[in-house]
């Protein structure tokens, strides 16, 4: 699990089809700040999984950033829990198209009571909801630790696209 305080190693990616060079000097990379902040107010995340048979899945859900990484619920039953299940290698954004966060990382249902109702307390707080822990219990809980992430503002694109290693 990533700590939020902790700063990940950041770099500029190199995409010279879109105008951007290697990185010059740093001039211009995002700080992790700015992208929890946006983890942090998103109202909706995108979770994209892989089925069995290799087919892409896209769907939106309510989360909670919260200690580094992203949580978010789902029916056990679902498309995505079922994915998840077979394949936790997956990616997530923000809702925000102008200024987007992208994580990839690993995805591991949690089971564990404390870190439900902690999770449970947070999103209720986020959402003006009031679900007790059992409702994410009976549900299927994910945590997703990032272990790549990017973001780019695009007021300047060329200046900011920003990649972190974790």
């Amino acid at each position: 699990m990533v700590d939020d305080a902790a700063e990940p190693r950041a770099d500029r990616p190199y995409m010279p089809d879109y105008g951007i060079q290697a990185a010059g000097g740093g001039a211009g990379l995002l700080p992790w700040a700015w992208a929890t902040e946006r983890l942090t107010r998103s109202h909706d995340y995108w979770i994209a999984t892989v089925g069995p048979d290799g087919h892409p899945h896209l769907a939106p859900v309510w989360g909670v950033w919260r200690r580094g990484a992203l949580w978010f619920s789902s029916g056990p039953r679902s498309r995505r829990a079922r994915n998840l299940a077979m394949h936790p290698r997956c990616a997530a954004t923000t809702d925000d198209a102008h200024q987007p966060v992208v994580l990839e990382g690993e995805a591991t249902r949690i089971g564990d009571r404390d870190a439900v109702v902690a999770f449970c307390a947070a999103s209720n707080a986020k959402y003006g909801t009031d679900y007790g822990p059992d409702f994410f219990l009976a549900n299927a809980t994910f945590r997703i630790d990032p272990v790549w992430a990017f973001a780019l503002d695009d007021e300047d694109f060329p200046g900011t696209p920003t990649r972190w290693m974790f």
